[in-house]
């Protein structure tokens, strides 16, 4: 008899703890992608006015990293060649320390969008300051 007690105050602490370990996995899981979603829009704002300066791949990455905006290489290449390719950008190769780069700078239409996005971006940022002030106040 006390065995089978056992058993099942084990069996129940047991698939107690998967269900915890398992919704909080998938609490992780949503978070990470939702990060990941907010994260895509600003990482274009954050390249485009890093590129205000000339730079190439790496050393725009490692720049912005100082900044606390952390892009991985595989991110960060698809992106600035869509954005080239979107006009937003230009670039040219170039020879540094003899080895060919390529680098690159914001174009004039990007500029002008540029500014368009941090005029959005504020408004938005203001009002998602009033949101999460109500959210503290509740």
């Amino acid at each position: 008899m006390f065995s089978a007690i056992c058993f099942y105050t084990v069996y129940h602490i047991v698939c107690g703890t998967y269900q915890i370990l398992h919704s909080t996995q998938m609490q992780d899981e949503t978070t990470d992608k939702l990060k990941l979603e907010m994260r895509r829009g600003v990482i274009v704002l954050a390249v485009l006015a890093k590129l205000k300066r000339e730079h190439y791949g790496y050393s725009l990455r490692k720049n912005l990293e100082k900044q606390g905006v952390d892009i991985d290489e595989g991110t960060l290449y698809p992106l600035i060649r869509r954005l080239e390719k979107q006009g937003l950008l230009v670039s040219e190769w170039r020879e540094e320390n003899k080895r060919k780069k390529r680098f690159y700078v914001i174009s004039k239409t990007g500029e002008t969008v540029l500014a368009r996005l941090i005029v959005e971006w504020t408004d938005l940022n203001k009002g998602i300051q009033c949101v999460m002030a109500t959210v503290r106040e509740e």
